[in-house]
């Protein structure tokens, strides 16, 4: 099964595993296999952070990017189609990161795996 990685659980998952749950964890073991993907957001949610001296990765944002781009993790860009589908949820949420990453997966009829209460509570299908 092929899944979204939230923007905590791309992190967790590359550089912190121990703070994904058992069940996650279990999950993210099968991503060289069976794949994963992320909305390109989380790339510059990650990398806005950095600037911001919020957030420490030990490499720069591109470093980061081009070791992703050697794992099965395919980076959707954020397009048209995208944003239209986020405007599309039923959903009172604002952060437009968090609503590209559920549009994503529901664009492509997959589980999520995110410890984000606010997307545990509206898609149907996630994984924590």
């Amino acid at each position: 099964m092929m899944y979204v990685l939230d923007t905590c659980v791309l992190l967790w998952w590359t550089l912190d595993p121990e703070n994904l749950s058992p069940l996650a964890a279990k999950h993210c073991k099968n991503i060289d296999t069976q794949g994963a993907c992320i909305a390109s957001v989380s790339l510059w949610e990650i990398g806005v952070k950095i600037q911001k001296g919020k957030l420490n990765i030990g490499m720069p944002i591109r470093s980061f990017v081009k070791l992703l781009s050697q794992v099965n993790i395919e980076q959707v860009p954020v397009d048209t189609d995208l944003w239209l589908e986020s405007l599309d949820l039923d959903w009172e949420h604002r952060d437009p990161a968090d609503r590209l990453i559920v549009a994503l997966a529901k664009q492509r009829d997959l589980p999520i795996l995110t410890a984000d209460n606010l997307i545990r509570e509206y898609y149907p299908s996630v994984i924590w």
